[in-house]
């Protein structure tokens, strides 16, 4: 049966291959290929001294070390609890979990730019509404690390359950609680360390997603990486999508490089074992 699928595979992965390689090689082409002028990399050299590139990029990347960030601090312990305390809550917390995937961002948007009109007009009286005013601003606008904490919700949820469901988190915490540790002490050195392929996961994840949102951040007003790259694309197309297949080489780097070292991991795991 084996030897009957062997082709049916390399068949399934030559068409993927070229699902994929070839918008990316026309895209390449697209970049360097200069009607009258041949191949030129003016499209790759120029992107740096772009105005608004290197910008747009650091706020990206702080929204998503932010959104990272409160994201974990807020489901590693909801899921521990879960897990230990209340099984049967799972498959309530997997639904709500799982609504910023149903909820279409339009109508998300629209509930957002609700609330923010909201405060001002009923709260312009209480020390609310300069919180109102902080998370809205541009330098780096909260509102949209809420808003991303919220869309990032169903992928790190499922990250850390198949991590969880990988370790016996019981028996974990038992015997850190047996040696004196505390709940916090237990969580942070007996949990996390078992944790650490999901939290990478996790993480990757989110900052996959907040590099490459669009809808949100541009009907809020805001101009990360991008809408940076839509804005771009208005005047220098080339340049536009040459930054976009770089984006995708990085993030497939960056993907190839925690499955390296998740593999590195259970590699060496295996050998101790």
């Amino acid at each position: 049966m084996a030897r009957r699928l062997t082709p049916w595979r390399w068949v399934v992965l030559g068409l993927a291959a070229l699902y994929f390689l070839v918008p990316l090689a026309a895209s390449v082409i697209f970049t360097v290929d200069v009607p009258g002028q041949g191949v030129s990399f003016d499209a790759y050299t120029k992107i740096l001294s772009t105005d608004g590139f290197v910008s747009s990029l650091l706020l990206s990347l702080e929204l998503a070390v932010a959104t990272i960030a409160v994201v974990l601090l807020l489901m590693v312990p909801a899921v521990v609890a879960l897990r230990l305390g209340s099984p049967r809550l799972r498959p309530v917390v997997e639904v709500v979990c799982s609504l910023p995937l149903v909820v279409p961002p339009i109508a998300f948007v629209a509930g957002i730019v609700t609330v923010l009109k909201w405060g001002p007009e009923h709260l312009s009286r209480t020390p609310l509404f300069e919180t109102f005013v902080v998370i809205q601003n541009d330098k780096f606008p909260v509102v949209l690390v809420l808003a991303y904490v919220v869309m990032a919700l169903p992928f790190v949820y499922r990250a850390l359950d198949a991590g969880l469901r990988a370790i016996d988190v019981r028996t974990l915490v038992e015997a850190a609680r047996s040696c004196g540790a505390s709940w916090p002490q237990a969580l942070l050195q007996a949990v996390l360390p078992n944790l650490r392929g999901a939290l990478l996961n996790a993480s990757f994840l989110t900052l996959a997603l907040v590099l490459g949102e669009f809808t949100v951040s541009h009907l809020l007003g805001y101009a990360p990486f991008a809408v940076w790259i839509y804005n771009v694309g208005g005047e220098q197309a080339q340049m536009s999508v040459a930054v976009s297949v770089l984006s995708l080489l990085v993030t497939w780097a960056l993907l190839l490089a925690l499955a390296g070292a998740g593999g590195g991991r259970t590699r060496t795991a295996n050998s101790r074992g």
